[in-house]
């Protein structure tokens, strides 16, 4: 399977600095292309938020340049042993941000939904209330559960979807990396699907805007090219802008070929 990707962040229209962070890599193995994406939201409410995203980010990509290739290289790559990398960073970042926190008086900490994409399946990890999406031709279908108050009141029959697109307390997250005395994260594994696409963003990319409208700009049968690619992350970019979202908004998207 080969990949292509594009993406889109902005820094909003009421925030004074882009908290969000990603990163795209693609590359050629032994055993066919890779793919893989990261996006990870500082928290908007918290000093730093930018630091912290970053943080995050160069650990993975780090994990990415080095861990990884090698491990395609010589032929040990293994699920598991992706699980327990990525836990590792995770688990490191989160007490490294802490500690960084406490030694300033400050809290910072950043969500994190990362995905790997290997051979004919996709790995994901995930923290917080970013999200990754699988668009198929049909169908669109969000990967990960946000880990936010809202979605447990919700899962817990205790509050409406409607009631938490509204809810004050929509943002308000479970845990997250850097702010959180534990962190627990989500890891996923699924089946890459041909000619689909693959959507990483942030919570202030997705609040002023339909399912439907994602996939009628960035679904497969809106994307012939990489420029459709751009066109769509830029076009609902400036449309949640237009609507007066007031977070940062990030969007990186992977497609299937």
């Amino acid at each position: 399977m080969e990949f292509s990707a594009t993406y889109n962040t902005d820094i909003g229209i009421k925030k004074f600095t882009n908290q969000d962070s990603l990163a795209i890599r693609i590359i050629d193995s032994p055993k066919g292309q890779v793919a893989f994406g990261i996006v990870c939201d500082g928290m908007g409410g918290l000093a730093k938020g930018e630091l912290a995203s970053k943080e995050v980010i160069n650990a993975f990509t780090k994990w990415f340049d080095e861990t990884f290739v090698s491990e395609i290289l010589d032929d040990t790559f293994s699920p598991d042993s992706l699980r327990k990398e990525w836990n590792s960073i995770i688990q490191n970042e989160n007490r490294l941000l802490g500690m960084y926190g406490s030694d300033n008086n400050i809290m910072l900490g950043t969500t994190v939904s990362a995905i790997l994409m290997y051979e004919d399946s996709f790995f994901i990890a995930h923290v917080g209330d970013s999200r990754v999406y699988e668009l198929k031709e049909d169908s669109l279908r969000i990967l990960t559960k946000d880990q936010t108050f809202v979605a447990r009141e919700i899962a817990a029959g205790r509050m409406t979807p409607e009631e938490a697109k509204t809810d004050p307390r929509r943002s308000v997250l479970l845990q997250c990396v850097g702010a959180s005395a534990e962190v627990r994260p989500d890891f996923l594994k699924g089946r890459l699907q041909q000619n689909a696409i693959y959507l990483i963003c942030s919570d202030g990319f997705r609040h002023q805007i339909s399912e439907q409208e994602i996939m009628d700009k960035l679904g497969p049968q809106a994307i012939k090219s990489d420029e459709d690619m751009k066109y769509g992350c830029v076009y609902l970019t400036e449309m949640v802008k237009n609507r007066k979202e007031a977070d940062n908004i990030t969007v990186a998207v992977i497609r299937t070929i």
